[in-house]
C-alpha cells in the first residue's frame, strides 16, 4: 500500500500546489519550482531577517554550468550607490542554502556597505544534483573554488578590494578548506559555529558507525554517514591558517557543532590575527534561531570585525 502523499492532510489548496508539494525534493527541478511558489511567502514570515530592506541594493540571481557541467545557482547582493568595502563569499551548512534565512543576512551585510556572493553547492538549493548528497567533499570545495574566483575574476575592480569567506556550520569547514586550497586569494574568514567535528552527543556509537559506514558503500547514494570526520580539516595543515585573519563565532550551548572544537581551532590556529566570541546560553543558528537582540548583537560583531580589517587591507594596497 503506497503511503499517503505530503499534501493529503492539506485542505483547501489547488491541484498545482499539490502536485509541487508532492514533488520528489531530492530533484533540483521540484526543488525550483518549490522555491517559486513560495518566495513571496517566505519572505512575509515573522522573522527579523525577512524584515531588512532591499532598498538601496543591487539583487541578481543566475544559474550557470560549471567546469563539470553542474549547473549551479548564485545570487548575490551589492550596494546599488556605491562600489562595495570589500567581497564576501558565503559557503552555506548542510541543511541550508543561499536562498532562504541568508537572504536577510546577505542584505543586513549589503546595507553595512559590503557585496556579498553566494552559492548553492551540488545537490542543494536549487543546483543540480541529488538533494543532500556529496559525493565528494573535496569536489564540492573545488566547485566553491571555481565559482567565487570567475566571480572576483569577472569584476576587475574587486582585484583592489579585500576577500572574506563566510562559513556557516559545515561551510565553516568548506571555508577552512578553501583557504588551505588558496592560501594568499583571501584577507579572512568568518566562521559561524564551524562543523570541523561531529559533537559527540550526535556521533553513533563505533558500532553503528561501522553499520553506517558499510551501508554508505552499498548504497552510496543514500543519504547516511559522511565518508570521514571533518577534524583534519581544523587541524591538519593549521600551519598554512599562519596569515588569514579569522573570527570564529559560536552558541555556548550549541548541540550539533562543538563549541570546544571552535576553542581548539582558535588556539591551535597559528594566526596572530584571531578572534573567538563565545555567546552565552546561545545555540547552533546564531544568525536565525536565536532572540532578535542576540541576532543583530552578532551581526554588529561581523560587522564591526569586516569594517576594521577592510580598512586595515585597504590600507596595505
Amino acid at each position: 500500500m503506497a503511503p499517503p502523499s505530503k499534501s493529503a492532510k492539506l485542505v483547501d489548496i489547488s491541484g498545482e500546489l499539490k502536485k509541487i508539494i508532492d514533488a520528489d525534493f531530492d530533484k533540483a527541478s521540484a526543488r525550483r519550482r518549490a522555491r517559486e511558489a513560495f518566495k513571496d511567502v517566505q519572505l512575509s514570515i515573522d522573522h527579523c531577517l525577512f524584515k531588512i530592506p532591499t532598498q538601496g541594493l543591487k539583487l541578481h540571481e543566475k544559474y550557470e554550468k560549471n567546469s563539470r557541467g553542474v549547473e549551479i545557482f548564485s545570487k548575490s547582493w551589492v550596494p546599488d550607490s556605491h562600489p562595495p568595502k570589500a567581497v564576501i563569499c558565503y559557503c552555506h551548512g548542510y541543511g541550508e542554502s543561499c536562498t532562504f534565512f541568508f537572504e536577510g543576512t546577505a542584505r543586513k551585510l549589503a546595507l553595512a556597505g559590503y557585496g556579498v556572493y553566494a552559492m548553492d553547492y551540488q545537490g542543494f538549493g536549487l543546483s543540480d544534483g541529488l538533494h543532500g548528497y556529496i559525493p565528494s567533499f573535496e569536489r564540492l570545495v573545488d566547485d566553491v573554488i571555481e565559482h567565487y574566483s570567475k566571480v572576483k575574476a569577472e569584476k576587475p575592480e574587486f582585484d583592489a578590494l579585500p576577500s572574506f569567506l563566510f562559513g556557516q556550520s559545515m561551510g565553516g569547514a568548506v571555508a577552512l578548506k578553501v583557504h588551505l586550497k588558496q592560501p594568499k586569494a583571501w584577507s579572512g574568514a568568518i566562521l559561524l559555529a564551524p562543523m570541523c567535528k561531529i559533537a559527540d552527543d550526535l556521533r553513533p556509537s563505533f558500532i553503528m558507525t561501522r553499520i553506517l559506514i558499510a551501508l554508505s558503500k552499498a548504497l552510496p547514494k543514500s543519504k547516511l554517514v559522511p565518508t570521514k570526520d571533518l577534524d583534519d580539516i581544523a587541524f591538519r595543515e593549521k600551519k598554512e591558517l599562519v596569515y588569514l585573519p579569522m573570527l570564529i563565532l559560536h552558541g555556548e550551548a550549541d548541540a550539533v557543532t562543538d563549541p570546544s572544537v571552535s576553542k581548539a581551532l582558535y588556539e591551535k590556529a597559528s594566526s596572530t590575527d584571531k578572534k573567538l566570541n563565545i555567546y552565552k546560553d546561545s545555540y547552533h543558528q546564531l544568525l536565525e534561531g536565536e532572540p532578535d537582540e542576540v541576532i543583530f548583537g552578532v551581526f554588529n560583531d561581523i560587522i564591526s570585525w569586516l569594517d576594521d580589517h577592510t580598512s586595515k587591507d585597504t590600507n596595505l594596497h
